[in-house]
């Protein structure tokens, strides 16, 4: 099992051009764990700021899903998200995506947006691959 999830930011790199998104592509070659949560707020980004229409947005996010398995969203993700949302001062929407990770027993977030190095519940770190 691939010990490592990737957060939406990594995601949406693959729209851009440049060492980002070839760090991206790396990345996401080696097929992290996402969760439907990423998939949402990739959707969200594709329609808004890419301007990307539907059709785009579909192709796009399906060709994200054959790379990374994706985790589903449930109750369990949501009661373990709320608690680390409090506990790690963390967004509802970054939580959700840690509690995700943690829940497949990733070891490894990679995530820009979040607290680089920042180890949650002994198992998982936060690590900003653009740095």
């Amino acid at each position: 099992m691939i010990a490592e999830f990737a957060d939406t930011n990594v995601v949406l790199y693959l729209l851009d051009l440049g060492p980002k998104a070839d760090r991206a592509e790396d990345i996401l070659g080696q097929g992290p764990r996402i969760s439907v949560q990423v998939l949402n707020e990739a959707m969200v980004n594709c329609r808004r700021k890419a301007g990307l229409s539907w059709e785009e947005t579909g192709t796009f996010l399906a060709g994200v899903q054959s790379l990374c398995p994706v985790e589903d969203l449930s109750v369990q993700t949501h009661l373990v998200g709320r608690a680390l949302a409090e506990k790690y001062q963390l967004s509802v929407y970054d939580a959700m995506i840690v509690s995700a990770a943690l829940i497949a027993g990733c070891t490894t977030l990679w995530s820009e947006d979040m607290h680089d190095g920042l180890l949650v519940e002994d198992q998982l770190r936060v690590v900003n691959p653009f740095t």
